[in-house]
């Protein structure tokens, strides 16, 4: 678990790269608000996660299952990450951010449709 990155995950260097070529700028792990979001608008107070499947516990009902050892580690780990997620996203709301989640699949399949959903929630807070 050592050579897991908390930062600059490929996943988030493809999807900050997309941003910054549409144009957008931003904080990058942002530690200021609650969870440290991989990219922050601050100004906006829109925070942005990249999620990978596997540590946030994507489609979790029915991949629980697949785990064949050390299942009450596993399980415990990432049923403590999924958690820890709802508890930041409220901590945000509390304090105004606006949370958006991508998954990691969303952003290898399609980036240009994260931007579009970041862009949207940028968009919506404009008149603040």
């Amino acid at each position: 678990m050592r050579s897991i990155r908390s930062k600059d995950s490929a996943l988030e260097l493809r999807l900050r790269s997309a941003l910054w070529r549409a144009g957008f700028r931003y904080r990058k792990h942002y530690r200021k608000a609650p969870g440290t979001p991989d990219v922050a608008f601050v100004g906006k107070r829109v925070a942005v996660f990249c999620d990978s499947e596997f540590w946030h516990g994507y489609d979790w009902v029915h991949r629980k299952d697949d785990f064949k050892s050390n299942r009450d580690f596993w399980h415990a780990k990432i049923e403590r990450n999924m958690a820890r997620d709802r508890q930041v996203d409220e901590q945000l709301r509390c304090q105004g951010w606006l949370v958006v989640r991508l998954w990691g699949r969303q952003i290898e399949r399609d980036v240009e449709s994260c931007v579009a959903i970041v862009s949207e929630a940028l968009a919506s807070r404009e008149g603040r």
